[in-house]
């Protein structure tokens, strides 16, 4: 395997079709990845927040992975999210993209007990890189505490970084706090600092972020591509944050899906994974013109 460079650039947090019977659709999967790589993404994670990533099990999560390696997507445009609330799976993922040439993994905190102590989880992500046992392994940290409800605190950072030199390689910080990033960019100069959060970026990138890692990607490429170049981008700022509070009021995954499927003309786009719901119609509707009248409903791949 020959080791890829650092995550940067601009890497989609790919969103995951499902068929009629609500599994994942390989054909459709491969076949949006390859259309958000012709349209500039430097790459996809496929199973993060989202993906719907924790939704599914290993099996269906190392199936997805395959189909997209079998459908001709190079390994080094693939960061698959391989973190679970159990160990010996998030150690199963990892394991299997580091044997099909994804050796970057982006890993979530275990995300059942809450109120872990920095030492508990340093030794959780310390456990899974041993059992690994692979030089070749390059974990990216995921901090997005709103969702996983175990923060990542900078000093673990530093710990696992200073304990783990090349095979920790970067973090992915979508807790959307603009301090605790750049923080983390200042103080962590030989990782990987990417912002999940898109309205942050164009300032982030001033300090050296190394990129994003985002949904957003999914619907408009090019518009967040524009965000990457500080000082040319304020008109793209706005409009990014003019979407997100928009969408703010709808659950962010089915949201996605259901704009996707208004540009793709697709609906069976719509379907998400329990235990999240789909919008209803109403909902679809009112967002989709709430949308129209920002002037912020373009077509697929902008």
């Amino acid at each position: 395997m020959t080791q890829p460079s650092a995550v940067r650039g601009l890497w989609c947090a790919t969103l995951t079709p499902l068929d009629h019977d609500g599994n994942i659709d390989l054909a459709r999967f491969s076949q949006h990845v390859k259309g958000l790589l012709v349209r500039g993404v430097d790459g996809v994670v496929p199973f993060g927040t989202s993906g719907e990533g924790p939704s599914f099990s290993v099996d269906e999560r190392t199936a997805g992975l395959d189909g997209l390696l079998s459908a001709g997507i190079r390994p080094d445009r693939i960061v698959p999210a391989t973190g679970c609330a159990a160990i010996a799976d998030t150690v199963t993922l990892t394991r299997h993209a580091l044997r099909n040439g994804c050796s970057r993994c982006l890993v979530v905190p275990p995300f059942f007990w809450k109120g872990l102590s920095d030492e508990a989880l340093f030794h959780h992500y310390a456990a899974v890189i041993d059992a690994v046992g692979d030089s070749r392994l390059r974990v990216y940290l995921y901090h997005i505490p709103q969702v996983s409800g175990v923060p990542i605190q900078p000093e673990t950072i530093v710990r696992l970084a200073d304990t783990y030199p090349g095979i920790i390689e970067g973090v992915k910080d979508s807790g959307a706090d603009f301090s605790h990033t750049a923080a983390l960019v200042k103080r962590l100069p030989q990782l990987s600092v990417l912002t999940g959060y898109e309205p942050h970026l164009p300032s982030l990138m001033k300090r050296g972020c190394a990129g994003t890692i985002c949904g957003v990607a999914n619907l408009w490429p090019s518009l967040i591509a524009a965000l990457l170049t500080p000082g040319e981008s304020q008109g793209d700022e706005l409009r990014v944050q003019a979407f997100l509070d928009i969408v703010h009021p709808y659950s962010f995954v089915p949201a996605l899906k259901a704009i996707l499927a208004s540009q793709t003309g697709d609906p069976t786009w719509c379907a998400v994974r329990p235990p999240l719901l789909p919008l209803t119609e109403a909902e679809r509707k009112r967002l989709i013109l709430a949308l129209e009248q920002a002037g912020l409903r373009f077509a697929a791949g902008r």
